[in-house]
């Protein structure tokens, strides 16, 4: 998969800066994770693919300050965003040590300022309010709304990137809408 390529066909245009930093990050994390298993994504064309299905939602999101990512893993989708949004404050909640340590190496190696790496569980941050929070492959539905509470306020969204079970997690009392892909399924709600 030829990530550009793949995110210029769907109409996603980012900066060179993204495209440098995504190769640094591929090339670290293949090292990192012949030693620490940081993720399933251990050859490139899934790192591809991960990379991608993170930074797909910048086509439908508006702009935001301030995203909290749950469960961050190795960077996806927190890092990937990051790399996309510059502008825009961007915390990594990870409590896995080996997959904050990462985090932080990629955090100073690339020199990005808009970067938080939280070595803990999202339920031991500080609570303040976040335009975005997002999550990818940690829980169902309604235990990521009680892991984000803490955090949104009026206009704050959430995006969870979810399977094909996303309609089983969802009804019609939550106001929200699914973008679906071929591989993924986006779920934001409004709060």
């Amino acid at each position: 998969m030829n990530i550009k390529a793949e995110l210029l066909k769907d109409n996603i245009t980012l900066d060179d800066q993204f495209f440098t930093y995504v190769t640094k990050y591929k090339e670290h994390l293949k090292k990192w994770n012949k030693i620490h298993n940081l993720t399933g994504a251990k050859k490139e064309e899934l790192m591809d693919k991960f990379i991608y299905d993170a930074v797909f939602p910048v086509s439908f999101l508006p702009k935001v300050n301030s995203i909290l990512d749950i469960g961050t893993g190795a960077g996806f989708p927190g890092m990937i965003l990051a790399f996309a949004l510059p502008e825009t404050e961007v915390i990594l909640c990870e409590p896995l040590q080996k997959r904050a340590s990462f985090l932080q190496f990629i955090k100073a190696d690339l020199g990005l300022k808009n970067v938080t790496v939280a070595n803990c569980r999202v339920e031991e941050l500080e609570p303040r309010p976040i335009d975005l929070v997002t999550s990818r492959a940690v829980t169902e539905t309604s235990m990521l709304m009680k892991l984000s509470a803490p955090f949104v306020s009026k206009g704050s969204k959430l995006l969870f990137y979810k399977g094909e079970r996303v309609f089983d997690e969802v009804d019609a009392s939550l106001n929200h809408k699914v973008i679906q892909t071929q591989n993924r399924h986006y779920l934001v709600i409004e709060v």
